[in-house]
């Protein structure tokens, strides 16, 4: 059914989404906040009715299932598959599942529909007449990214590798994107300096470099199988079918390939010691894995790992205390 490319698949995946995070609902949690937040994140937690579990449970299913749109759209826009499908929307439910920390509502989570919004205007950069204004808009919402999640600016090299490799290097459009970058802060300073609060301690990000401590457990280690392996195959397939692609497409790929490795560290800069920033890794991640069941020549095999996989999820959901 995710295969193929039908105007209902927004409503099955709507659906089938609904069906995964029924947990979410079921054991609604409050807002996840921490020290390493966002100024922008702070606030909104601060609008928001922090307290009421359950809005806040909505509000990050309405955004895991907007961020599903995007990367499905993120695909088939730019051609990276040879069909148009809803797999990356499916992959990335379920990989937002595997961890139940990737479907709280926290300031990775939050950030991350930024930079899957960054990454489709940086793929539309190629075949764009006046790429300034979109370079500019780039750079805006990178800005406001850091905002709510500091150690997203580190995305600002894999941006910068993107225009170097999409467009030929123009020192302009490079400025242009720093501008873009800076503005938020501009305003930010404007308004302490107004409020007569503009000082180092309240205008710079705190930012410190860490080793996240993991405590291993069978779940994990299940969990990240089930992450590697449909990676793994969709990584094989996709070198296997590179030399047919399109010089763009080819340059899509390893721009998203970046993105995934610089999501890997990035939760090592203000690390908290929770799985909630490792949420950033699962957009890559289900690009790749939509590659592993599309390009798979026996289909029981795509099928049976669906399954083992859904399995899984209902079984940490309902079959233990992962979720309550």
């Amino acid at each position: 059914m995710f295969k193929q490319k039908s105007p209902g698949n927004v409503v099955v995946l709507l659906i089938f989404g609904l069906l995964l995070k029924l947990p979410l609902f079921l054991f609604p949690r409050n807002i996840a906040a921490s020290a390493t937040d966002g100024p922008l994140y702070s606030w909104l937690i601060n609008v928001l009715p922090a307290s009421n579990a359950m809005v806040a449970s909505l509000i990050s299913f309405v955004l895991i299932y907007l961020q599903s749109i995007f990367i499905t759209y993120l695909v088939n826009e730019y051609r990276m598959l040879p069909r148009q499908n809803y797999l990356p929307g499916m992959a990335y439910m379920l990989i937002t599942t595997l961890l139940p920390e990737w479907s709280y509502l926290s300031a990775p989570l939050l950030c991350t529909s930024f930079i899957i919004w960054i990454f489709i205007l940086l793929f539309n950069l190629y075949n764009s007449a006046n790429s300034k204004p979109q370079v500019f808009n780039i750079g805006l919402l990178a800005g406001i990214a850091s905002y709510i999640y500091f150690p997203s600016a580190s995305f600002v090299i894999c941006i910068l590798l993107g225009l170097m490799i999409l467009k030929p290097f123009r020192l302009n459009e490079l400025v242009l994107f720093f501008f873009g970058c800076l503005t938020p802060y501009y305003f930010h300073a404007v308004f302490l300096f107004l409020n007569d609060k503009l000082s180092a301690a309240n205008f710079f990000p705190r930012l410190s470099l860490t080793v996240p401590v993991i405590k291993s457990s069978l779940p994990l280690a299940i969990s990240t199988l089930l992450l590697t392996v449909p990676f793994l195959t969709g990584g094989f397939f996709l070198q296997k079918h590179l030399g047919k692609m399109l010089i763009q497409i080819r340059k899509n790929w390893s721009i998203l390939l970046l993105y995934l490795l610089l999501a890997f560290f990035v939760p090592f800069l203000n690390s908290n010691q929770s799985f909630h920033s490792w949420v950033l890794l699962a957009a890559p991640f289900s690009a790749f894995h939509a590659c592993g069941y599309f390009y798979q020549t026996k289909k029981i095999l795509a099928t049976l790992f669906f399954l083992i996989t859904m399995g899984y999820v209902l079984f940490t959901q309902y079959g233990t205390a992962a979720w309550q």
